[in-house]
């Protein structure tokens, strides 16, 4: 390298780089976001994304697993990058900028693989404590970014078991997005999609003639994942 550039580099001033994992999960009920303790907090009770920062000879994706993994012990999940947030004074102790990643994933395949040393917790994203730094508005954009996918595209069958019933997702996006939505059209439009296939068997105990359940048509949702559908007209913010 020519010394003038080796001198460009050397001469300028270093910045931390994190990375701060969102991670979603849905239990049949709400929408919840996993939160942990990791004891870096000047108040007790405020809680923290899954962060940490970048190490040398580390890809952006190799670190968020990394951290992911050494926080919750959570392995194989599909983290999708959603910003990255640089404001100069998000970090009262030293300039750091943080990509911040999102996941989506069921609540029930996760909670028992989930380590409890950083006191990781579910809480629903109606309920949300304090959270460090700008972790909050972090959470805001995820939230934003999600109803939006959710609202194009055919996502949000992460956050459900393998087979479902239309109830059941219909459920989901109501949490997603903190609304109800009119049974007949949900169920028309999402059948339009041709994603689903119907299987013989029915849920049990959830009404007289019982809920058919469905799964993801996998080589459909893989073809159709970013393509515009109009999944939810009308909902997203």
């Amino acid at each position: 390298m020519r010394l003038d550039i080796l001198k460009q580099y050397q001469a300028q001033t270093k910045c931390l780089v994190a990375l701060d994992s969102i991670i979603f999960g849905f239990d049949g009920e709400e929408l919840k976001l996993l939160l942990v303790k990791r004891g870096i907090e000047e108040e007790h009770h405020t809680w923290s994304l899954m962060g940490g920062w970048v190490q040398p000879d580390e890809s952006l994706e190799g670190a968020s697993s990394r951290i992911l993994y050494e926080l919750t012990n959570l392995t194989d999940i599909y983290l999708e990058q959603l910003y990255t947030f640089g404001n100069p004074r998000r970090d009262p102790v030293e300039r750091t900028v943080s990509v911040a990643y999102f996941a989506l994933i069921n609540v029930e395949d996760y909670d028992h693989k989930i380590s409890k040393n950083y006191e990781a917790q579910w809480f629903s994203i109606q309920e949300l404590p304090k959270m460090l730094f700008d972790h909050g508005e972090m959470v805001d954009r995820a939230i934003q970014h999600l109803r939006y996918k959710a609202s194009q595209h055919p996502i949000g069958f992460e956050l459900l078991p393998e087979k479902f019933t239309i109830p059941q997702l219909q459920k989901l996006y109501e949490a997603i997005f903190g609304t109800e939505l009119d049974k007949r059209n949900f169920s028309r439009k999402l059948l339009s999609t041709n994603l689903l296939i119907k299987l013989d068997e029915k849920q049990k105990g959830y009404s007289k003639k019982g809920a058919y359940f469905y799964k993801i048509d996998e080589e459909k949702y893989k073809k159709q994942f970013n393509t515009f559908l109009n999944f939810l007209p009308g909902s997203a913010s």
